[in-house]
């Protein structure tokens, strides 16, 4: 039996499952699939997530869609600040009471932004933050992940909390059934893993699918070559999974011998497919096209 009121540390009483169905039945609030709500009431699964985040005293956390603060209360006593930035009103007004309430001594360190994550830039939070902790909703999980990345260079790392699936292919490398876009556009800014799995039985309402963590750390620019031009050729690469690329990258190229000229001169093999390139392959090529 999970304790309700269990501590991460002093001043902070985290949220069980009564506490999680209290707070949803006092805000009227039903978890949503269209904004891929499910709420964790686990003590122990948010203590294990702040632990793999690996968080120090000096981080300024980012929490995306943190509901009802299960993950919040967690986080609070393990770094400088928390910025949680919330889509629902209802839940954005409601978390810093619920700060107040469980964790008084610590509920400073809580700013709450009422916005759409995938509108976040750095100009729209009250401070820079160093490191992304976010149960994701499964709908956005990728394009959140890496719109964050291109607008907050001050993040360096993150530890999220997705679909097993997407966790496969945020982490997987060159020659994986499951690498692609996802695998090679978070590889352009950082270095990504998995970092265990979730039991679905730990959330309300139980999804339909099993979660994992993906933890990733920010590694320095790999080319000045322009992203739009490279995210393109990525999307081209994966767009027919089963063509050569000289084939796949006909249409982006302007012509199948345009696109094997760009793979020679790139030094990649056109008779490859796209799930055996390395982000550093479609580096190289994006290059090429770069200065033609």
């Amino acid at each position: 039996m999970t304790n309700a009121s269990a501590s991460t540390g002093p001043g902070s009483s985290l949220l069980g499952p009564a506490d999680v169905r209290r707070l949803a039945a006092e805000l009227d609030v039903r978890p949503t699939k269209k904004l891929g709500q499910n709420f964790v009431h686990d003590p122990n699964t948010v203590r294990r997530i702040v632990a793999a985040a690996e968080l120090t005293a000096d981080d300024v956390v980012l929490e995306v869609g943190p509901g009802l603060g299960s993950l919040t209360l967690a986080l609070l006593p393990s770094c400088r600040a928390l910025v949680a930035v919330e889509i629902d009103g209802k839940l954005a007004e409601r978390l810093p009471v619920t700060a107040a309430e469980r964790a008084p001594a610590l509920a400073d360190r809580l700013t709450v932004v009422h916005e759409d994550a995938m509108r976040v830039t750095a100009g729209s939070l009250p401070l820079a933050p160093t490191a992304l902790v976010a149960n994701l909703p499964y709908n956005v999980a990728v394009p959140v992940v890496l719109h964050l990345l291109a607008e907050l260079p001050s993040l360096r790392t993150g530890l999220v909390m997705v679909q097993s699936e997407v966790a496969d292919r945020m982490a997987a490398g060159p020659g994986s059934k499951v690498y692609g876009v996802p695998s090679v556009k978070l590889a352009w800014y950082a270095d990504a893993r998995r970092a265990g799995p979730v039991s679905r039985a730990v959330f309300w309402p139980v999804p339909n699918v099993d979660s994992a963590l993906v933890a990733f750390t920010r590694h320095e620019q790999l080319s000045t070559v322009d992203k739009k031009l490279l995210f393109s050729l990525v999307d081209a690469a994966f767009a027919q999974r089963r063509k050569m690329l000289r084939g796949a990258l006909a249409g982006w190229a302007g012509s199948a011998a345009a696109a094997e000229r760009l793979l020679v001169e790139a030094g990649v093999d056109p008779a490859v497919r796209g799930e055996q390139l390395a982000v550093s392959d479609f580096i190289r090529i994006a290059e090429v096209a770069s200065t033609r």
